[in-house]
């Protein structure tokens, strides 16, 4: 059962000032020293933030990892001092010289949040609305974890997740998204603390936001609270309980802040937003809050040994430890059961319960990847993810899976709605809470809504796998809109996505195989909507989808001629190859699902695939060509779509668009003259 948190009852109303004043000044000294950041946010939120961080959050500054902590989001990371200087004062691994290169190259303090460079950042942050959005996937995260395992007297998971959130996060598209999904499902262990100061980077909110936030709020949900004084510590710590009370609603603490306070000329104007004080005004500041000019980087004994929370977090931690060990001797299966979720691996042999599919068959790889879906979902048991309402079209559902509502909590299949930047961004804050496998579903073209948090999981390296069908002009009649051409590219280009577009029913299982074993960041699997033919499975020899590139039709050590293909266009290759080889041409076809996965190959292995002997190569994708010279050479050409599709039957398009095994033939005799 969750319990309320109370100060300590030696807390003084002047320790707390002074850990408060410690927050503000260590936020300005480095903003000052960098000569660069956003002071005014830790100097308005810093009452509010020590609030929550001595009385209520549950966490272990020595084991930043500890599967049972609150989860803290800074959702505004411009404000990312104000979470240096709490992590810096309750422990955590990093220090005053820390704090002193902030902004700096290869420092644990850069200008935004990055959970990859310190510990205690749960999640990348800056990108307005992202960790709104994040947040709700930990809160989900925590729910399934809790309905899993938890047992009377066992409660293993029973933590909240608090962030701070600000203006700017709740002008962004991506936040409505999140909050109208975090009302729905009642995700009553989620709380957010709103900095309302009424100031943007252009000036008062009312140029742009004049709407009634905490309305709207309520509308999705949600239980909305009110502070009017943001220094008031008393009636936040009362809001934080009340919102801790409510388990069927997240909450909202609405707190009327003075953005920069304590400096006498900058407070509540745009100026403090992102900008030092300057030398003149950090000494104003500091006079008027009783605070000493030098040494610079201040922080009084008292501070130390008041907010330092180590001894409190391991305390937390030991006993939840003692918890874990009854549970193992309780529950030994499920004690196993968990630590396979928490470490994301299952049986060795998984890979064996994906299926397999008859030669000849023709399937769409949308359905094959339902069907992998399906198969694998038994063994891969932490799996949850869904769709943005194309649940039928994606083929991401699993049969026997309940769906994730109030009334089922339990359940790992997630109806996100027409909400695919939330959806992306919650299966990251899903990854980054540990525990649980995301996945999510919507058509290619949409990656344009998500886009933001598929980067953002590149960048922090979160194995989110994105199941992104109709991907070509191949889906036919909806036409132009709904057709991805640039999409490919795009994608590729973003550092540490693995895009894969398998050819057929046999390389979409693998691509899956794939998705799984990447543990380092994204996967794209980039799906059709046609059939495509089922082929001949790959020697062992010749390579496969988990190669990146392989040779499906070797020909000789020397080819004449190359054809690289990708997705649906494989099979256009192969007949084309076909024709050309009855003609005597030495072809070879190259599948190339993947250039992520081929680069990380040996040299040795390229070559065998793509050997330097061979200039003449054509590529095929029913998409942008740009990009493909890296491969075709400057002797190559490339058959692609380097315009916006059409509304007509699929098979017209092909034709219309000369993606065809005869304009392949033409192209190859063409190079081979």
């Amino acid at each position: 059962m969750t319990t309320v948190a109370t100060p300590s009852p030696e807390t003084t109303q002047e320790t707390e000032e002074l850990c408060i004043n410690t927050i503000r000044f260590l936020a300005v000294d480095a903003v000052q020293k960098a000569n660069s950041g956003h002071p005014g946010l830790p100097m308005g939120c810093a009452p509010m933030a020590y609030t929550l961080w001595k009385n209520h959050l549950k966490h272990n500054p020595a084991n930043p990892s500890w599967p049972d902590r609150d989860r803290f989001v800074l959702s505004a990371g411009h404000g990312s001092m104000l979470l240096y200087a709490l992590l810096h004062l309750t422990g955590y691994d990093l220090s005053l010289d820390d704090l002193k290169n902030f902004r700096q190259l290869h420092s644990k303090t850069p200008g935004h949040p990055e959970n990859f460079m310190t510990a205690g950042v749960e999640t990348t942050t800056g990108p307005l609305g992202q960790g709104f959005a994040n947040g709700v996937g930990m809160a989900l995260a925590e729910r399934l974890l809790s309905e899993r395992f938890n047992k009377p007297g066992f409660e293993l998971f029973d933590h909240h997740t608090y962030g701070i959130v600000s203006d700017g996060d709740l002008m962004e598209g991506i936040s409505h998204e999140a909050a109208s999904l975090a009302g729905h499902l009642g995700l009553g262990k989620l709380i957010y603390l709103y900095d309302d100061n009424k100031i943007s980077i252009d000036g008062s909110t009312d140029l742009a936001f004049t709407e009634d936030v905490p309305a709207r709020f309520a509308a999705y949900g949600w239980q909305v609270l009110h502070v009017g004084d943001g220094n008031d510590i008393t009636t936040i710590d009362e809001a934080i309980n009340r919102a801790r009370t409510d388990s069927m609603r997240p909450s909202l603490i609405s707190i009327r802040t003075i953005i920069g306070f304590g400096s006498p000329n900058k407070q509540g104007t745009a100026s403090v937003h992102g900008s030092p004080l300057g030398p003149d005004e950090v000494a104003l500041a500091k006079e008027n809050l009783d605070w000493p000019k030098n040494p610079t980087f201040h922080v009084p004994d008292e501070v130390r040994s008041h907010f330092n929370m180590v001894d409190a977090g391991w305390e937390k931690e030991n006993t939840w430890n003692a918890l874990l060990e009854s549970y193992r001797d309780s529950f030994p299966e499920d004690h196993a059961e968990l630590q396979r979720w928490l470490a994301d691996e299952f049986e060795v042999d998984w890979e064996k319960t994906l299926p397999d599919f008859e030669t000849g068959s023709k399937m769409a790889t949308r359905a094959s990847s339902g069907k992998a879906l399906n198969a694998i979902a038994p063994a891969w048991r932490n799996l949850a993810g869904g769709s943005a309402d194309l649940t039928g079209s994606n083929k991401t559902d699993v049969k026997g899976w309940t769906d994730q509502q109030k009334g089922t909590p339990e359940g790992h299949y997630i109806r996100f709605g027409v909400r695919e930047h939330a959806m992306a961004s919650m299966c990251n804050g899903m990854a980054l809470h540990g525990g649980i496998r995301p996945y999510c579903g919507t058509f290619l073209v949409f990656s344009d809504y998500l886009r933001p948090a598929l980067r953002l999981a590149a960048l922090m390296g979160t194995p989110v796998i994105f199941v992104l069908t109709h991907d070509s002009i191949g889906l036919g009649e909806d036409g132009p809109t709904h057709q991805p051409v640039e999409h490919y590219m795009a994608l590729r280009v973003i550092p540490n996505v693995t895009f894969l577009r398998p050819g057929d029913a046999r390389e979409t299982a693998q691509a899956w195989r794939a998705a799984l074993s990447n543990k380092t960041g994204p996967t794209v699997l980039s799906l059709t909507r046609q059939g495509l033919p089922t082929l001949e499975a790959p020697s062992e020899a010749s390579g496969s989808l988990l190669d990146g590139a392989y040779s499906v039709v070797r020909g000789s050590d020397n080819p004449e001629l190359i054809l690289i293909a990708t997705g649906s266009e494989l099979s256009v290759a192969l007949d084309a190859a076909s024709t050309l080889a009855d003609s005597g041409v030495d072809v070879r076809v190259v599948s190339m699902p993947s250039w992520e996965i081929f680069e990380a190959q040996s040299d040795e292995y390229k070559q065998s695939v793509l050997p330097d002997s061979c200039e003449l190569r054509i590529s095929v994708e029913a998409g942008v060509t740009l990009g493909w010279e890296k491969y075709v050479g400057r002797k190559g050409v490339s058959i692609g779509v380097d315009s916006f599709g059409a509304s007509a039957p699929a098979e017209e398009l092909f034709e219309h668009f000369g993606i065809t095994p005869s304009a392949v033939v033409d192209a190859a005799r063409k190079l081979l003259q």
